[in-house]
């Protein structure tokens, strides 16, 4: 799907600024984390985690732009408005749910949520601000 008028380059700061959110948020909780999944010892990650990574972090910004696009909010606060209704909506309500089903703790929703909030709005606050 390609929406006329795109800002790319938004698209691609705005995936980088998540993948740099993600190195610090789970690099400052990495203990906590592993604690709230029954974790006992650090994982050995796979460089193509990563790459899984970072097209997802595209994938949410361009989706994302599409969306800012649609509504039409290109102000940094429009955009991270409209990101925060997308986090609540599309990733919190069914993280809440399926943490519940999987026998997680609140501990583990709320570092993984939270995360994913901060990512939201930075991409939000990007691409509002730059532009679709």
């Amino acid at each position: 799907m390609i929406f006329h008028g795109m800002n790319y380059l938004a698209v691609i700061l705005a995936a980088i600024a998540g993948m740099m959110a993600g190195a610090a948020w789970y690099g400052a909780l990495a203990k906590p984390w592993m604690k709230a999944v029954g974790m006992t010892e650090e994982p050995q990650q796979s460089p193509k985690i990563y790459i899984v990574a970072l097209i997802s972090q595209l994938l949410i910004a361009y989706i994302l732009a599409g969306l800012i696009g649609h509504i039409g909010t290109y102000t940094i606060w429009g955009g991270v408005l409209s990101a925060l209704f997308c986090w609540a909506g599309f990733t919190l309500a069914p993280m809440m749910t399926n943490h519940r089903f999987q026998g997680n703790g609140w501990d583990l929703t709320t570092i993984d949520a939270g995360y994913w909030l901060v990512v939201f709005a930075l991409h939000g606050a990007i691409i509002g601000w730059m532009g679709i």
